[in-house]
């Protein structure tokens, strides 16, 4: 009974969709605001219980390996730890639709219960579309996508989650990139709010703000963590490889970026309100068509779902009439929404515009270079690939000229600033960057795109720590301090990025054992192969011992071989050092005898993760500014005699 409670507590969270949707909308016939802003939020905790309760009946059945369910059977095995029972619940479609939902319901319900201070009207009209959103995927998975369909007769062993996907970094790396995406469904519920309501004003700002910052902190974590599991366990040797699913969580990111600023600038300023609808609207586009990417199965990736056509032509339907439905809101509606205050040059507003031109351009280039070779195959079966090259080259420029931006528009003054308060970071800035292309450039490194990075690094670097005498001063808060830490965060990753594409050392060769190699200066020793066994694995092991001026460590990269499903997969060997990082990948053996073994020297390789968490540590510290001033506003509404102390 727990698949059939699942099911019917999935049922009765849509209807509870439906019933907040319509009361929501309710409100925009004013006679009737008090009935309905009360009854759209208690039908949000209400479905949000639902949903939750749903997704811990999956939970119950994955945890149990209950295999007369048909998702359990397919992905699920009562070998494997727990920790990937409990992600085989969300790692494949019907799951992770489930928690996608799971969440977006779940978001309504904090939306409710912490909107107090929200304009009622605006809130309501807010909890609506969220809820209208929430009944498309509720639609798709009681129709299209049952999770809890149950298989007659009951399958006799599981067929086990994905060997590629069984990762602790992994198992946390979905849930992390849906609480992104669904924060960006906020976001786009109060931009549809907005524009119903004819009001952009900076308390709308102030209420999105945090949501979109919440989501970009998520997806900046979910896309860092991403990245470092496919470095480590597709044995690539590469954290970035442009594929389209990797694209597609990009994209978002890119769009997310803008929009914080973006809103910025209308909380602070009340300025550039359409162009704020703008990027809401855009930020939640690029989150449907990366779940119509994923999940679509028009694309062939390690990380994609491969489903049938129905599915993907179901989620395309959602994707049209929500982002169609949008963008013909928009057009009735933009001419009551005022542009809000205007600035001049130089000052911070024109910089963050600089900054979210830069991003959008950056945005165009990806979603056309992933999108482009799928409308090329269905309008005339032509198969194209667009792949590093054309990235590397067309956004490696642009992303350079970003950063370099970057420390500047964090010295410049709201509304007016003077060029001369510039001076003095702009000549440090560039001093460092012609003074750092000097001496790579001696050392005989002409690479112009990663040189002009590892500079542009520095640079950005020292440009963001003229801010340290302002950081300084007692009355600074934490949103500073996280605004600084977050940018450094790039440079950092952008230095990573360099220092891997222009100092990486690699070594392809096959050996037999006791036989050694050399990877620049490091020795390499090929000790053994030993055989190894795990719970549904079995595995050769080898032992590579590497020396370098008195240091020797000894690694075991491995071939492993699962039979719940039967994949081979290689388990690369990492050693992190204070220089970089070793490599290691066994290949196949050969007729003769040796090993095929890659290696790699990565120096600084680490830093682009680093940085990626650097940058998320640094949202997380504005996110915990914005908690730490609405408790402390709280407490002196709640003491009187203290609100009139301070006003003394």
């Amino acid at each position: 009974m727990i698949a059939e409670s699942g099911l019917i507590f999935l049922w009765l969270a849509a209807m509870m969709a439906l019933l907040q949707g319509l009361f929501g909308l309710s409100v925009l016939n004013n006679r009737l605001d008090d009935v309905f802003s009360g009854a759209v939020k208690i039908t949000a905790l209400i479905q949000a219980a639902l949903a939750l309760s749903a997704f811990a009946m999956l939970l119950w059945l994955f945890m149990r390996v209950d295999l007369s369910v048909t998702l359990v059977a397919e992905n699920d095995h009562w070998a494997k730890p727990m920790l990937y029972r409990v992600a085989a619940s969300w790692g494949n479609h019907e799951g992770s639709m489930l928690l996608w939902v799971t969440i977006l319901s779940f978001c309504g319900a904090l939306l409710a219960l912490f909107g107090g201070k929200i304009d009622q009207k605006l809130l309501s009209l807010a909890l609506g579309s969220q809820a209208f959103l929430a009944l498309g995927f509720f639609a798709f998975l009681l129709f299209v996508s049952n999770p809890f369909a149950r298989l007659n007769p009951p399958a006799t062993e599981g067929l086990g989650l994905n060997p590629l996907l069984q990762d602790p970094g992994l198992a946390f790396h979905p849930p992390t990139l849906y609480l992104g995406y669904v924060g960006l469904s906020v976001a786009f519920s109060f931009a549809v709010a907005a524009l119903l309501t004819g009001k952009a004003d900076r308390a709308f700002a102030k209420a999105m703000r945090i949501w979109v910052l919440g989501a970009w902190v998520f997806l900046t974590i979910g896309i860092t963590a991403g990245s470092y599991w496919a470095y480590y366990e597709l044995g690539w040797g590469g954290f970035w490889f442009w594929d389209p699913v990797e694209n597609a969580a990009l994209m978002p990111w890119l769009a997310a970026t803008a929009l914080f600023h973006s809103v910025s600038v209308l909380a602070k300023r009340d300025s550039l309100r359409v162009w704020t609808l703008v990027l809401a609207v855009t930020a939640f586009s690029m989150s449907m068509i990366g779940t119509f990417l994923v999940r679509s199965g028009i694309l062939v990736s390690v990380h994609a779902f491969a489903v049938d056509p129905w599915r993907g032509s179901f989620i395309l339907g959602l994707l049209g009439l929500y982002i169609g439905g949008a963008l013909a809101l928009f057009a009735l509606r933009i001419a009551k929404i005022h542009q809000g205050n205007h600035f001049i040059l130089p000052s911070r507003e024109a910089g963050l515009v600089l900054n979210n031109l830069f991003l959008g351009v950056i945005l165009a280039i990806v979603l056309i270079g992933t999108l482009y070779p799928l409308l090329a195959e269905m309008m005339n079966g032509e198969k194209l690939s667009v792949g590093a090259p054309y990235f590397n080259m067309i956004i490696t420029p642009l992303a350079l000229l970003l950063c370099l931006l970057m420390p500047f528009g964090t010295l410049l003054r709201w509304k007016q600033d003077r060029w001369a308060s510039l001076k003095w970071p702009l000549l440090v800035g560039a001093g460092l960057f012609i003074l750092t292309e000097v001496i790579l450039a001696l050392k005989g490194l002409f690479s112009t795109a990663p040189l002009a990075s590892i500079s542009l690094g520095v640079a950005v670097m020292v440009g963001l720590l003229c801010l340290w005498p302002l950081l300084r001063q007692k009355t600074i808060h934490l949103n500073l301090w996280g605004m600084v830490l977050a940018h450094l965060g790039i440079a950092i990753t952008l230095g990573g990025i360099a220092s891997d594409t222009l100092f990486s050392q690699e070594l392809l060769t096959a050996l037999k054992p006791q036989q050694t190699a050399r990877l620049g200066d490091w020795q390499l020793h090929f000790d053994r192969v030993m055989p190894d066994l795990g719970s549904d694995w079995t595995a050769i092991v080898a032992d590579i011992r590497l020396e370098r001026n008195g240091q020797s460590f000894t690694l075991h990269p491995a071939l492993r071989h699962f039979t719940n499903p039967v994949t081979d997969t290689s388990e690369t060997a990492l050693k992190t050092t204070k220089a970089g990082q070793l490599y290691l990948v066994l290949g196949q053996q050969a007729e003769d005898g040796r090993w095929q073994i890659r290696a790699w020297w990565k120096p600084l390789v680490t830093l682009i993760w680093d940085g990626g968490f650097l940058t998320a540590f640094g949202g997380i510290l504005i996110l915990l500014d914005r908690l730490l001033r609405y408790l402390q506003k709280r407490r002196y509404q709640n003491r009187p005699d203290e609100r009139q102390r301070l006003s003394l």
